[in-house]
């Protein structure tokens, strides 16, 4: 059977080995010069390729519709891309938070042993092969037309495009257009694990400044209530926040119940606890001991010990203690002021950066015209989605480019 994987990506690569696996006749078109761009800027360039929690778990980390992926988790999991990339000559290693990375760091050694295994399996690799559309008969597969006008005929069709986010590797939305065109719906699109904006003035002050070990929390204030909290690396950047933990809460946030009008009346509060080892009182007992030591100094000379040097003007603004008063000066409210601005330093935030810069698309196929067991289209026949396109999307820590290799595989076994 000829099939046509359309993308080259980690959910197209894995889609043609398995139908490769199943003797069928596979050809990958692929719009880039290369396979699997994407994963080149995943994890920093280091491949963060999947997560070592148990695989039944995974669903807990996918907020976007997880319990579609129930089936093609079963069908492949992240013990099945581990061991096939070990297969391909690339030792795997486990860090904080269950993050899987390549033993040398390299995102490159991913995307070629996963390359490898494509040519392992003989399917032909077409690169420059931009598809404009997919051509049907009787509601049923039966070909592609490429841009140069060439026509390719096929028995199925993985679609495996990927979504918006990093229009620079590939995906530019091609994929949804295509599925649009046969009569499939394409839910809101919008960027997941994407940074946040603040209209503050104290993140173009403090740009640049990463801070590691904090704990955040969003907060709607309207109703003071907790949209998410988390532990771990953030940065401050000249629109707002990014970092791992950021990233993370976008996930959360973008789901959140008119969230767009309470950033409008700037109701979204992101707080960080600077020092989320120490409980208040605790706090207060360090800052006294060293305002005990420091006592004949400055206000604006005691903090050094405390936090790193580009935060100190903006923790001294926030606490409105004259930065020129003489620590022993400083009055017991005016230090638990200072304590609770540590504990809670606040940033409003106004919004989300455009979905060209999220690490995943939140929204795509609907998963209600896809058959959750094959990835088969409900409205044509012969034709599968895999990876970033599907309505489906998880929190940073492997788990995207898992449900890419899962579903892949499970267009492909199909």
């Amino acid at each position: 059977m000829k099939v046509l994987v359309i993308g080259g990506g980690p959910a197209g690569m894995l889609a043609a080995i398995s139908s490769a696996k199943q003797g069928n006749e596979v050809t990958i078109l692929e719009r880039n010069n290369e396979l699997g761009k994407k994963i080149l800027i995943t994890g920093k360039g280091r491949c963060n390729l999947t997560s070592s929690v148990d695989i039944s778990e995974f669903i807990n980390y996918i907020p976007g519709n997880g319990r579609f992926l129930f089936s093609a988790f079963q069908n492949f999991s992240n013990e099945d891309i581990i061991d096939l990339i070990k297969s391909n000559g690339v030792q795997v290693k486990e860090e904080r938070g269950n993050r899987v990375f390549p033993v040398t760091d390299k995102a490159i050694d991913v995307r070629n042993a996963l390359e490898k295994e494509v040519k392992k399996n003989n399917i032909e690799i077409r690169l420059n092969s931009r598809v404009t559309e997919i051509l049907t008969k009787n509601e049923e597969v039966c070909g592609v037309i490429l841009e140069n006008g060439e026509k390719l005929i096929a028995s199925k069709i993985i679609l495996a495009t990927g979504g918006k986010s990093y229009p620079g590797t590939g995906s530019t939305g091609d994929g949804y257009k295509l599925a649009e065109k046969l009569g499939h719906t394409v839910t809101k699109l919008q960027g997941s694990l994407v940074p946040l904006t603040s209209g503050d003035d104290t993140c173009k002050n403090l740009q640049g400044l990463s801070l590691r070990n904090v704990g955040i929390q969003l907060i709607d204030i309207s109703t003071n209530k907790k949209i998410y909290d988390d532990f771990g690396e953030m940065l401050f950047t000249h629109f707002g926040v990014s970092g791992p933990t950021i990233l993370s809460s976008s996930a959360h946030l973008l789901r959140y119940k008119n969230v767009y009008e309470l950033l409008k009346q700037s109701q979204i509060k992101l707080l960080i606890d600077l020092k989320p080892a120490l409980i208040p009182e605790k706090l207060d007992e360090r800052i006294l001991r060293d305002f005990e030591e420091l006592k004949n100094k400055e206000f604006k000379n005691s903090l050094d010990k405390l936090l790193p040097q580009k935060m100190i003007s903006a923790i001294i603004e926030k606490s409105k203690i004259n930065p020129y008063k003489r620590v022993n000066e400083i009055t017991r409210e005016e230090r638990l002021n200072l304590v609770n601005i540590l504990k809670k330093f606040e940033v409003t935030i106004n919004g989300f950066r455009p979905v060209e810069e999220a690490i995943v698309t939140a929204g795509g196929i609907s998963i209600k015209e896809i058959n959750p067991k094959t990835m088969e289209s409900k409205i044509i026949k012969g034709l599968y989605f895999a990876g970033e396109i599907i309505d489906v999307d998880a929190y940073t820590g492997g788990f995207n480019l898992q449900i890419a290799y899962s579903t892949g595989y499970t267009a492909g076994l199909n």
